[in-house]
């Protein structure tokens, strides 16, 4: 992902100060590799959650429950889910880097380039591979995957080709939002503040509202973490910046709380793994450390080329992952007799080919070209 981060105006001591020139720009930035291993470890997290640590069409997929196949790690797979809190972080503090300085067209263009060639691929793949007679799976309807093609199928209650699209809606507003907010009126440190005492102001307004239409718009169960991710931003540009460090501290306090509340499941006796508070709290306070430790360069020595590349299989990887990797796992465990061990494994390794191959022959001509497009138009 390019990064071009512009410059806020730097601090000054109390008093009057004579006016002069503008400080210049700030030297662009260097990718943060730790960042892209980051990812994919809140991609793998998610995985691991689908593979072995949750019911429904898994257990299709293994012939039985996956607790029957991991006896020991299905409890900790089971907190694998909250590898989306993680990645909602990462990309609150991807997009207020990648959109401080850049104009409304060019932050436009970069999100659809960057989103929606892996994302159409991946619906007509696995439309095409459940359409098979020898996949045990049901197919949508065409008129469905087509509306699944505009990534708004969440919205319109069409049902979903893929399964973690729905994150994908999620984000997509957070774009809108910060689009608007922050993006359209031109990035700055108090514009950048604003944005976030203002969502969190209205994301909590929402909650005691029980309007749908407000939950939709401000989504209160995931803002904590995107603002999060902006406000660690912030921690980046300035690590001294107290009003940086108050939006972190509130939105870890209030995403636990979001995080603690969906996924508790103490009192449901036919829960398939009891997650602890504390286990889901350790790894919200994982989620915001890591990306807290990344802006203040405390990983600045983890920057192995290979991390790139494991930044750029991530998004296709979590794309493809869910559905196909059910189809892998039914094929090698039921159909081979593979181990649960290596069936777990091997599909793993065989998703990340997947993106590896999606992402040489699909994002790499089509994301460039699909970004110079819509910049040219708007």
């Amino acid at each position: 992902m390019t990064v071009r981060p512009a410059a806020d105006l730097p601090r000054r001591p109390e008093g009057p100060q004579p006016v002069g020139p503008p400080s210049a720009p700030r030297p662009r930035e260097t990718r943060m590799r730790a960042l892209d291993g980051l990812r994919l470890v809140a991609a793998l997290m998610v995985a691991a959650y689908h593979y072995g640590g949750r019911g429904g069409e898994i257990t299709k997929a293994w012939g039985s429950s996956a607790q029957q196949q991991f006896p020991t790690l299905h409890t900790y797979f089971s907190y694998g889910c909250l590898g989306v809190q993680v990645f909602f972080v990462i990309s609150g503090f991807v997009i207020c880097m990648s959109g401080w300085g850049r104009p409304l067209k060019s932050f436009f263009a970069s999100r659809a380039s960057r989103l929606l060639p892996a994302y159409w691929f991946a619906v007509l793949l696995v439309t095409a591979v459940f359409a098979l007679p020898v996949v045990a799976y049901e197919a949508l309807s065409p008129s469905d995957v087509l509306v699944n093609l505009t990534m708004l199928q969440q919205p319109l209650g069409v049902d979903r080709v893929l399964g973690v699209c729905w994150t994908l809606w999620a984000e997509v507003r957070f774009y809108v939002l910060f689009a608007l907010c922050v993006v359209m009126p031109g990035a700055s440190r108090r514009r950048v503040i604003m944005f976030c005492a203002g969502w969190t102001l209205a994301a909590a307004i929402t909650q005691a509202a029980h309007q749908p239409l407000l939950d939709v718009v401000f989504m209160p169960e995931y803002a904590p973490f995107f603002i999060g991710g902006v406000g660690l931003y912030l921690v980046h540009r300035d690590r001294r910046d107290v009003y940086a460090w108050g939006i972190v501290a509130v939105s870890f306090l209030i995403g636990q709380h979001y995080a603690v509340r969906s996924l508790w499941n103490a009192s449901d006796p036919n829960a398939f793994a009891h997650r602890t508070t504390l286990g889901i709290v350790l790894v919200v306070a994982f989620g915001f450390l890591a990306v807290a430790a990344i802006a203040l360069g405390r990983l600045s020595w983890a920057n192995w080329r290979w991390l790139t590349v494991a930044g750029a299989l991530t998004y296709p990887f979590y794309l493809v992952h869910e559905h196909l990797g059910w189809v892998v796992v039914h094929e090698l465990h039921v159909r081979l007799g593979v181990p649960a061990a290596g069936t777990f494994a091997l599909t793993i390794a065989g998703m990340l080919l997947l993106a590896w191959l999606m992402n040489r022959y699909v994002e790499k001509p089509l994301t460039p070209r699909l970004r110079s497009a819509l910049a040219r138009r708007l």
